[in-house]
């Protein structure tokens, strides 16, 4: 059974308790909220032969067959490795799917997470299929950048903005489910997760902080020319680098930021406060504009699952971050 999030609790009859569906849902919002769970339980319930009110039974023949991953009226389509496209030849085999009858007599159920991980090409072969689903299907797509889709796939669906946890909801669940960390590190997470709770989950899982400290102390190393540019991308071969480029473009961010307020509490984790500060003073703001609008080009390729060099973009990013003090 997928977790019910404490602030899905005002959404969740809105959905379950519909005495008819939508035959397409697009399910969006930040990453790391829920909307996979929430999806999920949505699939379970529409699944089930015996809903007990607004959830799914679990005991069913069709709650079995779903927890045992072989229901053959569900077809869940994501990319086949991490941060990979949707193929076309998926999605053919999705739409070959929802044509078929529904083999136990009541409906079929589709997931689709990331929407956005199909090209142009996957996404023409899906809508069809959107405009006119074969039976009783209910496609439900979950989606964290929305506007990264045709508006052709948006307008054929039913669109759920899936709520935000508030501060307070985020810090008391991620206690429960980081118990052994203390509030400060648990803090620190958040901050970095953007205030997604599922996010900061992940990102401890994955050694973040460790991650961060590696790549803080390079950025000083880098300014004090301890370092150069090739020897950090090295260094930092196993941090992913949508995350490298998350941080980058947030320190452009706040050095911009404090360049207009002047405003110590605004520059971010103290990991990085002195160094913002110093590259703030000693550089000109059309520098740092310059230089957060070319990581940002770059990160809209990792997005979109360009094939890049990754040593050589990095060493290109660092040389242009060096550059930065004495710009004035």
């Amino acid at each position: 059974m997928a977790e019910a999030y404490p602030w899905q609790q005002a959404l969740w009859p809105q959905l379950a308790g519909r005495s008819q569906h939508a035959h397409a849902y697009l399910l969006h919002g930040p990453q790391g909220i829920g909307k996979r769970a929430l999806a999920e339980r949505l699939m379970a319930r529409l699944l089930c032969q015996q809903p007990q009110g607004l959830d799914a039974c679990g005991q069913c023949k069709g709650c079995l067959l779903l927890k045992a991953g072989s229901h053959p009226d569900n077809f869940i389509l994501e990319p086949e490795e991490a941060d990979k496209p949707i193929k076309i030849d998926q999605v053919r085999e999705l739409v070959s799917f929802i044509v078929q009858t529904a083999q136990q007599g009541g409906r079929k159920v589709v997931l689709i997470e990331p929407v956005e991980a199909m090209n142009i090409n996957a996404s023409n072969a899906l809508l069809k299929s959107l405009e006119e689903p074969s039976g009783d299907t209910v496609l439900l797509l979950v989606s964290h950048q929305p506007s990264r889709l045709l508006p052709t796939i948006k307008s054929r669906c039913q669109q759920v903005a899936c709520p935000q946890p508030s501060q307070a909801q985020s810090r008391a669940w991620l206690a429960g489910a980081l118990p052994e960390s203390c509030d400060e590190e648990r803090e620190e997470l958040l901050t970095l997760a953007a205030g997604s709770p599922l996010m900061a989950v992940n990102l401890q899982a994955q050694g973040v902080r460790e991650q961060r400290a590696l790549v803080t102390d390079g950025v000083k190393k880098l300014l004090k020319q301890q370092q150069s540019p090739s020897q950090l991308a090295e260094a930092w071969k196993d941090v992913p680098l949508l995350l490298l480029f998350d941080w980058f473009c947030d320190w452009s961010h706040l050095v911009l930021r404090y360049q207009l307020t002047q405003d110590e509490d605004g520059l971010g984790l103290a990991d990085m406060r002195k160094v913002l500060q110093y590259l703030a003073q000693k550089s000109r703001p059309a520098k740092v504009l310059e230089i957060q609008a070319w990581v940002l080009e770059q990160r809209q390729k990792v997005l979109g699952k360009a094939n890049l060099n990754r040593v050589l973009l990095l060493e290109a990013m660092l040389a242009h971050w060096v550059q930065l003090p004495g710009q004035r």
